[in-house]
C-alpha cells in the first residue's frame, strides 16, 4: 500500500462521521460471519448488531433530530431511522445494521469530501512562512509572521515564500506567484511591485515594506471569499433545497400511512412495515440533494486554486449558461500599459503641453494618465503643481490654479465644453486611424496641445477569443476609446462586435442590450467598470490580486492579469453544468426505478439499501468531477 493511501486511511480514521460507521460495519461484518458459522447464538448476535446500530447511527440521528426542532425540517435522517425502527420491529437486525452502517459510511464520505474540499483551500494559509526577517530599529530579527504590521520591512531570501502583502523597497528578483493568482510562470518584480504572501522568492534578496497584517492578507481574503461562497447557492441548488424539504415528509408520512390503514384494516403488519421501510430507503432523494453542493463546492474550490475566486454557486451556475461576453478593452484585450507616442503643442512648446497635462494626471491610477506621467518622468519635466484636481467621471480630467482651469481628456469632452476643435479633427483622425488613443489639453479659451498614445494588445487575447468562439460564446468588445480604434482591435482580434466612445454609464446601456440577446458576462478592472459588472448576468474583475475594490465590485474575480484565467473560468462554470445535469438526471433515474422496484416486491430491504447509498456516492464522485479540467492550451497564446 502506497504512502498516499496510508495516510488517506488515516485520515478517515480520525473522522468520527466517517470512522464510526466503519467500525459499526467492521462489527456487523464479523458478528454476521461468526453466527453464520454458528460460532455464536442468535442472542449475541442481536446485541451486537444493536451496539452497530447506536455507534454507526448516533450522529446523523443527532443531526436529523437537531434539524427537526431547530429548522422544523423533516430530512432525510429520519426516513433512515423510520426505516430502522422498522428493519428492528421485523426482527431483521442484519438489515437494519445495514442500513445503518451504510448510511453512516456515506453520509461520512460526503461530509469527509466537503470538508476536504474546504481544507484544500484554507492549507493555503501553511504555504505562507510562520516565521518572517523583520528589521527592528536597523537589525535583522525573527518573528512569529502572525505578529507583523503594516509598514513593518522584512527580508526574503532567495527560495524562502514571502509572508504577507507588500511592497518590493529594495532589490528586483522574480516571484513563482501560482499558489495565488494560478499565474504558471514565475513574475519579474522590482521596486514599488506589490508581492502577495506563499510567493516564492527566485532568484535574489529582496526587503519587503508590509501593506497587510498576517491575519488579513489576500490569502486570508481568498479563504474568508470561498468559504462564504458555499453559502451562495444558485437557482437550481436553492430549488432543489426546498424540494427536499416538501418532498422527504410527504415519503415519511406516506410510510405511515402505509402502516396506520394496515393496522385499521387488519391487513398482514409485517409486510406492509416491510413495504413501508422499503420505500422510506428507496424513496429518500439523498442523491438528489447531495447532486448540486458537491458539485458547486467542488467547481469553486478547484476554480480557487487555479486563482479564480467565485463568489457563489449561483455565479459558477451562471457560468455555465453564458451567451455573450463583453470585454473591457484597456488593461483587459490590452496590456493596460500604454505609452505616449505623440506630442503636438498648439499653443505653447512640447515641454509645456507635457508639464500641464502631467500635472493634472499626477494622482491619477487610470493607464492613459499613468502614461502621460511617465512620459514626463522619463524627459525629467518636473509636473506642473494644480492646487485641485478632479475627475470628469468617463471624459477626463479637470484641475484649476487660481481662476484658470485645464482639461484632458478626450474630444467629446471639449464638445460638451463648447470649444470647437473641428480643426484639429485631420490630426485626430490621423492619429486615431493608427490604432492610438487621443486626449485634448486645453482651458476654457482654447487648445494647448494633444497629445496620442498606443496600448499593447495582450499576446494571448487572440487565442482567448478563438476558444472562446469554440465554446459557442459571442465576444462584443466594450471601450471609452474612438471608433477607429476600437474597430481596428476588434479586426484584429476576430471580436464579433465593439462599441466605441462609452462612458460608464454607457456601458451599462450596453450591457442591459445584450441581456435581452442572451445571458452576458462582463469583465473589466472592477473599479470603473463596477456598475457594468453589477448589471450584467455575471462581472469579472481582472487581475484581482491584491485589491479589495477589484474583488467587491465584481461576481468573479481572476487573480492574475491573465487572459487565459478567463478562459479557465468559462470552462469550469461549462463543466459544473454538464456535472450538475448528469447527477440530476442520474438521482432521478434511481428514484423513478428503485420506488416502484420497492414497493411492488421486486427487491429486499438489503438491495434497496445497498442501491440507495451506492448510488450516492456515485453522485458524490461525480460532483468532484466539477472542480477539475484538462489542461488550457497556451501554444498560441502569443503571435
Amino acid at each position: 500500500m502506497s504512502a498516499e493511501n496510508k495516510s488517506s486511511i488515516k485520515e478517515w480514521l480520525k473522522y468520527p462521521p466517517l470512522r464510526n460507521p466503519l467500525a459499526a460495519g467492521f462489527f456487523s461484518l464479523l458478528v454476521f460471519i461468526l453466527n453464520y458459522l454458528q460460532i455464536v447464538e442468535e442472542s449475541v448476535t442481536t446485541w451486537v448488531y444493536l451496539f452497530a446500530i447506536i455507534l454507526g447511527g448516533y450522529l446523523w440521528l443527532k443531526e436529523g433530530v437537531e434539524e427537526l426542532f431547530s429548522d422544523h425540517k423533516v430530512g432525510i435522517p429520519l426516513l433512515m431511522a423510520g426505516a430502522t425502527i422498522g428493519a428492528v420491529y421485523l426482527n431483521m437486525w442484519d438489515e437494519a445494521a445495514a442500513l445503518v452502517v451504510l448510511y453512516g459510511i456515506a453520509e461520512g464520505i460526503e461530509e469527509f469530501t466537503f470538508n476536504k474540499t474546504r481544507k484544500a483551500i484554507r492549507s493555503l494559509l501553511d504555504l505562507a512562512p510562520k516565521q518572517a526577517r523583520v528589521i527592528r530599529k536597523g537589525v535583522e530579527v525573527i518573528i512569529p509572521a502572525a505578529q507583523i504590521k503594516i509598514n513593518d520591512q522584512f527580508i526574503v531570501l532567495p527560495g524562502e515564500s514571502v509572508p504577507t502583502d507588500g511592497m518590493i523597497i529594495k532589490g528586483e528578483t522574480s516571484l513563482d506567484e501560482s499558489l495565488v493568482t494560478g499565474e504558471s510562470v514565475p513574475v519579474n518584480k522590482k521596486e514599488g511591485d506589490k508581492v502577495f504572501p506563499a510567493t516564492i522568492n527566485g532568484t535574489t534578496t529582496i526587503i519587503v515594506k508590509a501593506t497587510s497584517a498576517y491575519a488579513d492578507n489576500t490569502l486570508s481574503r481568498i479563504i474568508s471569499l470561498v468559504e462564504n461562497a458555499q453559502e451562495k447557492k444558485g437557482r437550481a441548488q436553492a430549488w432543489m433545497e426546498r424540494f427536499g424539504y416538501y418532498y422527504s415528509p410527504v415519503i415519511l408520512l406516506t410510510s405511515i400511512m402505509m402502516v396506520s390503514l394496515a393496522y385499521v384494516f387488519f391487513l398482514d403488519m409485517n409486510y406492509w412495515i416491510e413495504k413501508s421501510v422499503i420505500l422510506l430507503v428507496a424513496a429518500a432523494p439523498c442523491a438528489l440533494v447531495i447532486s448540486l453542493p458537491v458539485a458547486m463546492a467542488a467547481g469553486i474550490s478547484g476554480a480557487a486554486q487555479r486563482g479564480i475566486l467565485i463568489k457563489g454557486g449561483a455565479y459558477l451556475e451562471n457560468l455555465g449558461v453564458i451567451k455573450i461576453i463583453a470585454l473591457d478593452k484597456t488593461g483587459t484585450l490590452t496590456s493596460g500599459k500604454p505609452e505616449v507616442t505623440d506630442i503636438i503643442a498648439i499653443n505653447g512648446t512640447e515641454t509645456e503641453v507635457l508639464k500641464i497635462a502631467s500635472g493634472l494626471e499626477l494622482h491619477s491610477t487610470h493607464p492613459l494618465a499613468q502614461a502621460v506621467v511617465k512620459s514626463a518622468k522619463k524627459q525629467q519635466i518636473s509636473p506642473f503643481k494644480f492646487e485641485n484636481t478632479q475627475a470628469i467621471f468617463g471624459s477626463g480630467v479637470k484641475g484649476s490654479i487660481d481662476t484658470d482651469s485645464f482639461y484632458l481628456g478626450n474630444p467629446k469632452l471639449f464638445n460638451q465644453l463648447g470649444l470647437d476643435i473641428t480643426q484639429y479633427n485631420p490630426i485626430i483622425e490621423e492619429l486615431q486611424a493608427q490604432a492610438k488613443t487621443v486626449v485634448i489639453l486645453g482651458n476654457d479659451n482654447h487648445i494647448t496641445g494633444i497629445i496620442a498614445m498606443q496600448d499593447t494588445i495582450r499576446g494571448n487575447a487572440y487565442s482567448l477569443i478563438k476558444e472562446l468562439h469554440k465554446l459557442g460564446i459571442r465576444v462584443v468588445m466594450l471601450t471609452g476609446d474612438n471608433n477607429k480604434t476600437a474597430e481596428h482591435i476588434a479586426n484584429k482580434l476576430g471580436i464579433d462586435d465593439f462599441r466605441a466612445g462609452l462612458k460608464p454609464e454607457d456601458k451599462v446601456s450596453a450591457i442591459k442590450e445584450l441581456m435581452q440577446q442572451g445571458e452576458t458576462l462582463m469583465v473589466g478592472d472592477g473599479v470603473n467598470d463596477a456598475p457594468a459588472l453589477a448589471t450584467a448576468t455575471c462581472g469579472v474583475a481582472m487581475g484581482a490580486a491584491g485589491s479589495d475594490a477589484a474583488i467587491e465590485a465584481a461576481d468573479i474575480a481572476l487573480m492574475a492579469d491573465d487572459l487565459t484565467k478567463l478562459q479557465e473560468a468559462m470552462q469550469l462554470g461549462q463543466q459544473a453544468r454538464k456535472v450538475s445535469k448528469q447527477n440530476i438526471i442520474f438521482a432521478i433515474c434511481v428514484l423513478v426505478i428503485l420506488i416502484p422496484a420497492g414497493v411492488g416486491g421486486f427487491i429486499s430491504i438489503a438491495v434497496a439499501v445497498l442501491a440507495h447509498e451506492v448510488s450516492e456516492l456515485i453522485a458524490v464522485a461525480n460532483g468532484l468531477r466539477a472542480g477539475r479540467l484538462s489542461k488550457v492550451n497556451n501554444s498560441d497564446n502569443v503571435r
